[in-house]
């Protein structure tokens, strides 16, 4: 957003003041936290290592738990730095930052969480399947779903991002006076 002769942010475009790269990395975060707790831990039906290392001896256990707790931390990693660029925009400011942005730019990264690990993990280096507990013939079956529902976060986003500009969200009822 370019600047008044105040330095201050031009109120015509509050909507460009949106750290948009600190909303796909909390979407990226978001994603690999769903996916670490959701389908790794809570429902077990992977691990992270799975399809190399099957659930069969302790240590192969042992080991996958190990490998999802460094893609725990990763994904930990990817919603701090989201949250440094947004405290760096957003310190010593008021701000109106649009709903769609922010929601835009957290589905696109959710949706590009989905697609990356979908397409890398998954199909080219087989390192896991979405659900590893079913019958060996469905597992490309679970993996497209996986794919299916992560382009539609992405297109979703994307779309969301182009509505979003020059909208901003509803000030609180407090700031209309």
């Amino acid at each position: 957003m370019a600047p008044d002769e105040r330095g201050r942010p031009d109120p015509a475009r509050p909507d460009a003041d949106f750290p948009v790269a600190a909303g796909v990395l909390f979407g990226l975060g978001l994603g690999g936290f769903f996916d670490g707790i959701v389908l790794h831990q809570v429902l077990q039906w992977h691990h992270m290592l799975s399809s190399w290392y099957p659930i069969t001896s302790i240590e192969n256990l042992e080991l996958n738990t190990l490998w999802d707790g460094i893609f725990h931390s990763a994904t930990y990693v990817f919603v701090v730095i989201g949250l440094f660029i947004l405290w760096r925009r957003a310190r010593g400011r008021h701000l109106r930052w649009s709903n769609r942005a922010l929601i835009g730019s957290l589905l696109v990264g959710w949706g590009l969480f989905n697609l990356v690990e979908g397409l890398i993990d998954h199909q080219w280096l087989g390192v896991h399947h979405v659900n590893e507990r079913v019958d060996r013939a469905h597992w490309l079956a679970w993996d497209l779903g996986f794919l299916a529902w992560g382009l539609p976060m992405l297109l979703g986003g994307v779309g969301l991002l182009r509505t979003g500009r020059g909208t901003v969200a509803d000030p609180p009822a407090a700031l209309r006076r």
